[in-house]
């Protein structure tokens, strides 16, 4: 059986990943347009634009070929921005077969259709979502590449998927468990970076604990709720997928959506934050899907509301915590409908 895997992309949790895999002993390949990218990851085993002061594995090699990347390897691990997994699935389908696993770590929609990626990458492959796996939980590139105990959870439909990934990631530092509920695994994994950018902004606004800790814990529920109306096990956000990577995304500064969120509550625009960051912050566009999803199931999610008018409307961050300090009286437990409930209790 092929030793091979391959990476797509060369981004900071594209390269962790690949580190992993290579810390088993596999050939790893990593895909990177950048030809410039390219030569420093395999001539200096560095990756400083992303991973910077960091030695990378020699089994890890970068390459610019798609074809080359993916020809042999037993499993092919997307690490798209959403914004390109559409693109880049398309661009595997030629090089793809039913014996290839597929793992995607992309946390986030596609904006235009509201679709999961998993449903994204299924179309594009021609292939029954099943065969998708999705990798979540709480895991910062930073840490995962100086081999800090970390852990995290695979999702598939197909439970025996999942077992592959499970089998292809865990190592001594890189435990992971699987679960069935792809879709609250991947719901979880999206839906946290908007209250990641809240947080992010509440300290941005020197708000303190107590605000944050209100924030976050809201914040689960809001996502729990929306969750569940999409068919998701509300078990799930207590779980890696859900509070575990909320925790570590909402309180680090590792987090980009954290570091967003903050410069936004220092009282930086939009445009100057995302020149800032000179990287994809996963949590904006999702905010404006979140949006969306909300009007689409009539699900209320009051906190991604408010983020919705400060970075798309300009309303003024202190404004919106006031609003929300100041909805109607609600009861902590109203999190999903009777109907809902019922569902999942019968």
């Amino acid at each position: 059986m092929s030793n091979k895997a391959a990476v797509l992309v060369a981004g900071s949790w594209g390269t962790a990943l690949a580190s992993v895999l290579a810390d088993k002993d596999m050939e790893v390949a990593l895909w990177t347009r950048n030809v410039v990218q390219q030569e420093e990851i395999n001539t200096k085993h560095r990756n400083e634009r992303f991973l910077p002061g960091v030695d990378l594995s020699p089994r890890l090699a970068a390459t610019t070929d798609l074809e080359a990347a993916v020809r042999g390897a037993k499993a092919v691990v997307m690490v798209t921005p959403s914004s390109a997994a559409r693109e880049v699935a398309r661009a595997l389908k030629p090089f793809w077969h039913e014996d290839m696993l597929v793992v995607h770590a992309t946390k986030g929609f596609e904006i235009e259709s509201m679709k999961r990626i998993s449903t994204v990458i299924a179309e594009e492959l021609g292939c029954d979502e099943g065969r998708i796996v999705v990798l979540s939980g709480p895991s910062h590139a930073e840490e995962v590449v100086n081999r800090c105990p970390t852990t995290v959870v695979v999702a598939s439909q197909i439970a025996a998927q999942a077992e592959l990934a499970q089998d292809l990631f865990m190592n001594p530092y890189f435990r992971v468990y699987t679960n069935r509920d792809m879709v609250g695994v991947e719901l979880a994994g999206a839906l946290k970076n908007i209250i990641a950018l809240g947080a992010g902004m509440s300290d941005g606004l020197g708000y303190g604990d107590n605000a944050k800790a209100a924030l976050l814990t809201r914040g689960l529920a809001e996502i729990t709720r929306v969750g569940v109306e999409m068919g998701a096990n509300p078990l799930t956000f207590a779980g890696l997928a859900g509070i575990g990577d909320l925790v570590v995304t909402a309180t680090s500064r590792h987090s980009r959506n954290w570091r967003a969120g903050f410069m936004l509550g220092e009282g930086k625009p939009l445009e100057t934050v995302l020149s800032q960051m000179g990287m994809v912050v996963e949590g904006i566009r999702t905010t404006k899907a979140a949006h969306a999803i909300s009007e689409k199931y009539q699900v209320q999610m009051p906190i991604a509301a408010q983020l919705y008018h400060v970075l798309f409307e300009g309303l003024d961050p202190r404004t919106a915590v006031e609003a929300l300090m100041g909805r109607d009286r609600k009861t902590e437990m109203e999190v999903m409908s009777l109907e809902t409930w019922e569902q999942w209790h019968t």
